[in-house]
């Protein structure tokens, strides 16, 4: 039987280490987030039911969405032992430079209306993360504010194109003049997808102040307050809209883009090109042999065709199809580093990111996107040192599977 006896103090001492938990509301907020899924709970609770909607949802039922996530959750990889991994280099190269992290930020449009500091906060962590960023025609920051931003990153400059193609070569030209050494062209967009969660909130850009505004108000007077005074959250392509997104959708876009587009497009931009939104290796094909350098193998986050295909599940077609033609790009689902290893096995160049780090944004501003850039960053080099590679260009397809 064992013997029991009083601890002594000097047992007790070394064992009472309380948490020092942070003064400041946001740091203490994002110090319990060790997972994007913690930041998505944190984003919720931080913002109107509209806002937070309209970046978590997708169109219709959302099974495109639920699929990019499930096809994820199948992957298994196959590791290696006794391998020394105490050095990682997490570094790739995409579209000619060197990038610290196999993912780079994806454009996402009205960012301003997750948390004011919008657009600018998400350069500037992408900058000191060392990964390109896409600032979104959608956007609610300029090209050149944002360059003024961010003037040491990678700036990359998404592009729809416009029934007003004056408008488009106009966001070219600033584009050239800016210093932003990518286009990515967007083209799954010929009309808005029915992202019924928007429609059922209401949703319109601005938000507007109507009596279930004003209720959602009183349960997150942060945001509010931040946007009521803060510059008023507008278009940076735009002088003004009240409408709904859909409806800003379906007035600008052109449904009658062809590949001919990415052709002209071609001949007029010097840098760069990634196409972005092709579904099928035929699509791919077309749309390099129209000139892009790039292409992602995308859905637009579930949020246009609903049961489109599942991004992760086209990726080796896609890369088979393009072989060392251009670069393949991924997006769609991803919430964790090992996500983006995984798709890097399949044969993606890199993987975009959009959702996980909007989440860190909304969940605490600049800070909090650089958390969710942590975050993933740590996930990846944790996963490449538990498959037993030591960088980045040892992932391939034997890596990897997706489970049936």
């Amino acid at each position: 039987m064992t013997e029991r006896r009083r601890p002594r103090w000097a047992e007790l001492r070394p064992l009472l280490q309380p948490r020092r938990v942070p003064l400041d509301a946001t740091a203490r907020r994002l110090s319990h987030a060790a997972t994007i899924e913690d930041l998505r709970r944190a984003a919720r609770r931080r913002t109107p039911r509209a806002v937070f909607d309209y970046t978590d949802g997708a169109a219709v039922d959302e099974l495109s969405l639920q699929r990019s996530r499930e096809a994820f959750r199948r992957v298994e990889f196959r590791p290696s032992v006794l391998r020394d991994v105490s050095q990682v280099d997490t570094s790739t190269t995409v579209l000619g430079r060197r990038a610290e992290q196999p993912f780079a930020f994806a454009p996402t449009g009205f960012t301003r209306m997750m948390n004011h500091e919008g657009e600018p906060a998400v350069a500037r962590v992408a900058a000191r993360t060392g990964i390109p960023y896409a600032l979104s025609t959608m956007g609610t920051t300029s090209l050149e504010a944002l360059a003024q931003a961010a003037p040491h990153g990678r700036r990359w400059f998404q592009l729809y194109l416009w029934q007003d193609r004056e408008a488009s070569r106009d966001f070219v030209e600033r584009a050239r003049r800016t210093g932003y050494d990518a286009l990515v062209l967007t083209v799954d967009t010929p009309v808005a997808g029915a992202r019924l969660r928007d429609v059922r909130n209401g949703l319109t850009i601005p938000p507007a102040l109507t009596l279930r505004t004003v209720a959602d108000a009183s349960l997150h007077p942060a945001w509010w307050f931040n946007l009521l005074t803060t510059p008023p959250l507008e278009f940076a392509s735009l002088s003004s809209w009240g409408g709904t997104v859909a409806d800003l959708v379906d007035r600008m876009f052109d449904p009658a883009a062809t590949v001919a587009d990415v052709a002209a497009l071609r001949e007029v931009w010097s840098g760069k090109l990634v196409v972005k939104g092709v579904q099928s290796a035929d699509d791919a094909r077309a749309a390099v042999d129209a000139g892009a350098d790039a292409v992602v193998v995308s859905n637009h986050g579930g949020r246009q065709l609903d049961r489109a295909p599942t991004p992760l599940e086209q990726l080796p077609a896609v890369v088979a199809a393009i072989g060392d033609r251009a670069e393949v790009y991924v997006d769609g689902g991803v919430m964790n580093g090992a996500d983006v290893v995984a798709a890097v096995a399949l044969g993606a160049t890199t993987v975009l990111v959009g959702r996980a780090y909007l989440y860190g944004l909304m969940a605490g501003g600049e800070r909090g996107v650089q958390r969710a850039a942590d975050i993933l960053s740590a996930e990846v080099r944790r996963t490449l040192q538990l498959l037993g590679v030591s960088s980045v260009a040892e992932l391939t397809p034997d890596r990897v599977r997706l489970r049936s």
